[in-house]
């Protein structure tokens, strides 16, 4: 492996997308993920009759399988083995579920004093949310999300599963912080890691400012953001927060008249007067086509970009030339795509994206690893302690 994590050994127990998405970060910068996994396998597996449906393949690419039944004492016995030589362990088992099969943060920092453990949860190790079955929406209803998509009006989740994907984001960087740490002290450590309590945070810059000033005497509108305007053809965005943007816009748009009009003259103004603001540039957006705005918008220096379907992002120019997305050989597929991984490391770079694992595909290979005798392994296969992927070939 290559990449800057290259030599790092993380061991992962996790489902769905947020637990799997931080180990996939971390496989794509070279760190060796072993994805355990019960019998049934990750339950997203379960959505696609391969067992390699598209969101499993993209949070789990580049990463190994082993399968194992930790309601068997063997089986446990093979995890504190994985344990014992790793340097990262990730789960987001419900809180407590861990410690009930004998896995708990105190025990396993004894074990191995130098390891990195995560936890994701949903709300949390502890209160009254705690023990909820998680997915997103709860996350964005919760984190204030949802009402400020909807403008305090009605409430509307984001149709992407970003709490998810943030969460993972925040998670992959604890972990590369504690690392550090460890390098400098040698020192392991528990990381805590709710999904509401990163999206909070990561709300809060611009979508919270209203309700920062604790004594500001009343709450502040939240701060205007252009939308998406049709054009004669499609749609575009384009933005003007400062005023020489908004000078721009009005030359662009051919309406210089509209930069002293007393509903938009300030900053303050053009959030105020928002809606009456976006009816005007409604109307004038719809007489040319995005390319036409997007030229002209580009020549005042205001921000623009065409808004692309997802399947016009195959012929975008400056995907194209960023070569962001990869096509690879997915075993028992064919040829998939995936993005590569964004950040580009000068000095250890990252390796094209690898296929994701089969359910233990690798599992006689980690065994092996962790001084399992052929026999050995032929006899946990057989007692099904652990689970070995056959190939229809």
């Amino acid at each position: 492996m290559t990449g800057p994590l290259a030599g790092i050994k993380v061991i992962e127990i996790t489902n769905v997308v947020a637990g799997p998405s931080a180990g996939v970060q971390l496989a794509d910068q070279g760190a060796d993920v072993i994805k355990v996994e019960p019998p049934t396998g990750d339950i997203i597996r379960a959505s696609a009759k391969s067992g390699l449906p598209p969101m499993f393949i993209s949070c789990n690419r580049g990463k190994r399988s082993i399968s194992i039944d930790l309601k068997q004492d063997a089986a446990k016995e093979i995890l504190w083995k994985l344990i014992e030589k790793a340097d990262v362990f990730i789960e987001n088992m419900r809180p407590g579920a861990l410690k009930r099969l004998g896995f708990g943060k105190e025990k396993l920092s004894e074990f191995n004093p130098k390891l990195i453990y995560l936890s994701i949860t949903g709300f949390g190790e502890s209160g009254p949310y705690s023990s909820k079955r998680v997915y997103d929406p709860l996350i964005q209803a919760v984190s204030g999300l949802a009402d400020l998509q909807g403008e305090s009006i009605q409430p509307k989740m984001v149709r992407t599963v970003i709490a998810d994907k943030t969460t993972a984001a925040y998670a992959a960087q604890a972990i590369t912080a504690a690392l550090f740490h460890r390098e400098k002290t040698g020192e392991g450590q528990h990381i805590d890691l709710a999904m509401l309590d990163t999206m909070v945070n990561f709300l809060w810059p611009e979508g919270m400012s209203p309700y920062t000033i604790v004594d500001d005497g009343g709450v502040l509108p939240p701060p205007s953001h252009d939308r998406i305007f049709k054009t004669a053809d499609g749609y575009i965005t384009a933005g003007a927060v400062s005023d020489s943007e908004w000078n721009g816009m009005c030359v662009a748009m051919n309406r210089e008249d509209l930069i002293d009009d007393p509903r938009f003259a300030t900053q303050k103004l053009r959030t105020d007067n928002k809606d009456q603001r976006y009816k005007v540039m409604a109307e004038i957006f719809e007489t040319q086509t995005s390319s036409e705005w997007v030229e002209a918008l580009d020549a005042n220096d205001v921000p623009a970009a065409p808004v692309l379907k997802r399947s016009d992002m195959f012929e975008n120019e400056q995907i194209i030339n960023n070569k962001i997305i990869k096509e690879l050989d997915q075993p028992g597929l064919g040829t998939i795509r995936q993005s590569r991984p964004a950040a580009q490391f000068s000095k250890t770079a990252v390796t094209m994206p690898k296929p994701a694992p089969r359910l233990g595909q690798h599992s006689v290979e980690i065994l092996s690893e962790i001084d399992f005798s052929k026999d050995e392994i032929t006899a946990l296969i057989d007692s099904q302690i652990v689970f070995q992927y056959l190939s229809d070939d």
